[in-house]
């Protein structure tokens, strides 16, 4: 089989290529006018203070909020420690009574430690399993918020690892029957599914541009304004985004976040599609080059360019990736890819160690073509085969040599 001549990239959910349009949307900014927002005093910094305005309505329609309720961050982990840490922090001050925070196994780890950074604070951190499927037991949730006053939920969207939807409406309104704020990272569904926070009931809801072919280094962070819902700030500066997010605001990201929410907007269900038929191809390609391939977590409630793959024959993921380094794919979540231990979105699900270690996330973008996939598919099947192979060759040589 003959290589490409660049590498095949189908690691969607670690980040996206930044959309054509998005970059020439951001150009004059970076070159042209180069102002900052916060100069209203002169006719430059009104006009990037226009374009940052325009790029907020943008993302407030694309998650059905009003602009006034969006603010701009570095990306999903600086919202994400901003509403948790944000509302327990303001709340506490109150001399709230509520000091639970309910949220998953299964969560990005900026939130899991958000969540367990409180626990030093003096709340009371609560992290539920989810079933086989990777999904919330709804019973579960409601039996637990039913024990003991809750501040906050926090469940995210959709999971970065294995692409599985919660039901955000359900949990939402479970969330509110308790009195709770409802919090969901939307960083891998914000672009890729249909997001409305009136009808999840959210209060809090976490945008990353770099997951939905913006800019890496911008994000925001949707906060529910009737009723208001009040976050302590981070940290302090000179007042920006209503002295929640202090810090001069970078028009060119902001512009290229709006852009990439306008173009998500208008062209999800296309995109939805497109990267449903190409993750079928790749599907039936790979079960035809690996028997025994495993889907983990549940097939059906998933984001469409998503497969979390575990491969056969007792080799491990890093093997069949060594073996292919034409393919860019992952063994799990990018932010953690250092670690030696199995994932634990994985071991959450219940999945023996070997066949978390096993496992490959595929993300097929917007970009990826069907012959991608077919190559793809073709490359790492004949690395599984290799992989195999040399385990095979080396049990074979332990065993004679025991001999």
């Amino acid at each position: 089989m003959s290589r490409p001549n660049r590498p095949i990239y189908l690691d969607n959910h670690a980040t996206t290529p930044v959309d054509p349009r998005v970059l020439a949307a951001m150009r004059p900014w970076w070159e042209q006018n180069f102002a900052n927002p916060g100069s209203v005093e002169h006719a430059m910094g009104r006009a990037a203070e226009a374009a940052v305005e325009e790029a907020r309505g943008h993302v407030a329609a694309l998650v059905g909020a009003e602009p006034s309720e969006i603010l701009f961050t570095s990306g999903a982990t600086e919202s994400n420690n901003l509403a948790i840490k944000g509302a327990a922090r303001f709340a506490k001050a109150q001399g709230t009574e509520r000091l639970r925070v309910v949220t998953l196994a299964t969560e990005h780890k900026c939130v899991l430690e958000s969540v367990r950074d409180l626990g030093a604070e003096g709340f009371a951190p609560v992290i539920l399993p989810v079933r086989p499927d990777g999904l919330l037991d709804l019973h579960r949730l409601e039996e637990t918020l039913a024990e003991a006053p809750t501040l906050l939920v926090s469940v995210m969207a959709v999971n970065n690892e294995i692409g599985v939807i919660q039901d955000l409406a359900a949990i939402g309104a479970i969330a509110k029957r308790h009195g709770a704020l409802f919090h969901t990272d939307a960083a891998q569904g914000c672009g890729r599914i249909p997001l409305d926070v009136g009808a999840i009931r959210a209060d809090l809801l976490s945008i990353s541009g770099h997951k939905l072919y913006g800019p890496k280094g911008i994000g925001a962070l949707y906060v529910r304004r009737r009723p208001r819902v009040r976050l302590a700030p981070l940290f302090s500066g000179g007042g920006q985004e209503r002295g929640l997010r202090s810090g001069t605001l970078p028009a060119p990201l902001i512009v290229g976040l709006g852009e990439a929410c306008r173009i998500a907007a208008q062209e999800m269900a296309l995109d939805t599609g497109r990267m449903a038929a190409q993750r079928d191809r790749f599907l039936a390609a790979i079960q035809a080059e690996v028997p025994g391939i495993v889907v983990n977590a549940d097939r059906e409630r998933r984001v469409a360019g998503n497969l979390s793959l575990a491969f056969p024959g007792g080799v491990t993921a890093q093997q069949i990736m060594e073996a292919a380094p034409e393919i860019c794919v992952s063994t799990g979540s990018a932010c953690s890819s250092a670690e030696v231990e199995p994932s634990h979105v994985l071991q959450a699900l219940g999945l023996p160690e070997a066949q978390a270690r096993a496992t490959l996330r595929i993300g097929i973008g917007r970009f990826t073509s069907p012959a991608e996939v077919d190559l793809a598919a073709a490359a790492l099947g004949a690395a599984w085969r290799r992989a195999v192979a040399s385990l095979d060759s080396v049990l074979a040589g332990s065993a004679g040599a025991a001999e």
